[in-house]
């Protein structure tokens, strides 16, 4: 192939790429069965060419998207317009949760209307054939940009070791959990035939989880294991951690947040069960908060308060709706600072600290976490002073000036009050000042199906002045061992930090 088709050779891959991207069966996954299927930094190898190409695409698209808006007079006032409507949209929602009555109903019928209203003036106009051709090409390249720096750095999962199957292997089911998962998936008949025994909470006697846990130790378990919700998973694998047992998780919960990290099978909670004859082990962090055990996430601030509410377990959404206009005007709640390692986050209306970073700042909680041994908190902060702020996060999403998203080892929560509301793993507890959240890197033994699906791989934010670079220098620029896709490696404590990865290596299961 002679020089000058070399190029076109290279964007009709990355064309292929981008498609096989987007489809939903390709993507790939992390901690499941084997070696994810990405790979590691290639440097000048083979996987930075199609990388670079792909950014050229990317970037020939944004340039399309812009040639399509400029092609008739007047057009880039539409694109404002447009712009301004996201904005409008994003200031309604902000009314609609941080006030009543009257105000919040013209918030949310701002929020419905300014993204429709945008729609009709396209249509209107003539102009919805642009509009719908600049779309298509800012999509494509945001779909380019993702795809190229995937190819030049692409995670691994969490290292797997083989270890003999126990003998003596002890489950604690919730049977309501999950609506009644252990019941409605016979998990306690098919735990009992795999040579597991089985305690089954009796809820209407108020047991605790705890005990029962270190009596099962003291009569011989070698694996303690749980199949309910999240909560209880940590409260039991802190026993496991102090009798330095293997832990296992059946995803009887309802939402197996933990789980899904671990890349088990969230849909049939009887496959967790293979892991008492065939599994394998993953080595993972435990969280600490005010020195309780958490596996997910303690929240602080709005969220903390809410689930305080003896209404909000049957009415999530009302209670939510009722109490949020308070606590963000900040006439109800505790007012908080905070200090992540170095970093100082001041009166936080929201603040989340996650056992292992997010790959994308989410204040509720329900991204993804990639690794779970990387020795390090994840930090989200939110602080929304108004209408204005809530447009720019409505344009900006985790970029924005009021979302704080770092890593670090160690946060201190301090307030005027002596006790503040604490959300740990969705569980509503209030606990003295200052509240300190750590990592135990590594403490937990986690014994998962050698075989499980895995989770979905979510890239990170696209940073475009990466793009650029590797789309026209030389080498992709300097891609240190801990950096992740999108943004540099910073060191624990700057915002906007991405996950630090930690022992760089294939899983092995």
């Amino acid at each position: 192939m002679d020089s000058a088709s070399a190029p076109d050779t290279h964007i009709r891959n990355a064309v292929k790429t981008v498609l096989s991207a987007t489809t939903v069966t390709g993507d790939p996954t992390l901690n499941s069965t084997g070696t994810t299927s990405e790979a590691e930094p290639e440097g000048s190898g083979t996987g930075v060419r199609p990388a670079r190409a792909l950014a050229r695409l990317s970037l020939l698209c944004v340039a399309g998207g812009v040639a399509a808006v400029a092609a008739g007079a007047g057009q880039w006032l539409f694109l404002l317009l447009g712009l301004a409507g996201f904005a409008l949209a994003g200031a309604g929602i902000w009314w609609a949760l941080a006030h009543r009555g009257v105000t919040r109903l013209l918030g949310a019928l701002l929020a419905v209307a300014a993204p429709i209203g945008v729609l009709v003036l396209y249509a209107a106009s003539g102009l919805w054939v642009v509009a719908v051709a600049a779309l298509a090409s800012w999509t494509v390249a945001l779909a380019c940009a993702r795809s190229a720096l995937r190819r030049l750095r692409k995670p691994r999962g969490m290292r797997s070791r083989s270890t003999r199957a126990p003998r003596r292997a002890v489950l604690i089911m919730n049977p309501r959990s999950g609506g009644g998962k252990v019941g409605e998936h016979g998990l306690v008949e098919r735990a009992e035939k795999l040579g597991a025994r089985v305690i089954l909470l009796d809820l209407d006697a108020d047991p605790d989880p705890v005990a029962l846990a270190r009596q099962a130790v003291a009569e011989g378990a070698d694996l303690l294991g749980v199949a309910g919700g999240d909560g209880t998973q940590a409260l039991v694998a802190q026993v496991a951690v102090e009798h330095g047992l293997p832990f296992m998780v059946v995803t009887a919960g309802t939402r197996n947040h933990f789980a899904m990290d671990l890349g088990l099978d969230r849909e049939d909670p009887a496959r967790s069960l293979d892991a008492l004859t065939d599994g394998v082990e993953l080595r993972v962090d435990l969280g600490e908060v005010g020195g309780l055990p958490f596996v997910n996430t303690a929240s602080f601030g709005a969220y903390a308060e809410i689930v305080q509410s003896p209404e909000y377990r049957d009415a999530k959404a009302s209670t939510a709706l009722d109490q949020l206009p308070d606590l963000l005007a900040g006439a109800a709640g505790a007012p908080l600072t905070a200090r992540a390692d170095e970093e100082p986050l001041e009166e936080p209306q929201a603040l989340l600290v996650s056992n292992n970073p997010y790959v994308r700042a989410d204040p509720l909680g329900g991204g993804r976490r990639p690794r779970l041994d990387t020795g390090t908190l994840g930090v989200i902060g939110v602080k929304v002073g108004g209408a204005a702020q809530a447009a720019e996060v409505a344009l900006l999403g985790e970029r924005a000036s009021g979302i704080t998203s770092l890593t670090c080892r160690r946060v201190v929560i301090e307030s005027d009050e002596e006790r503040i509301p604490v959300a740990v793993d969705g569980e509503a507890l209030t606990l003295p000042t200052p509240v300190v959240c750590t990592v135990r890197p590594g403490v937990l033994r986690v014994r998962v199906p050698k075989h499980r699906p895995g989770a979905p791989y979510v890239a990170p934010s696209v940073d475009w002045r990466r793009i650029v670079r590797l789309a026209f220098a030389k080498t992709p620029g300097p891609h240190k061992k801990n950096q992740t896709p999108g943004d540099k490696h910073q060191t624990p404590g700057d915002k906007h930090q991405t996950p630090i990865d930690k022992n760089q290596e294939h899983s092995d299961d």
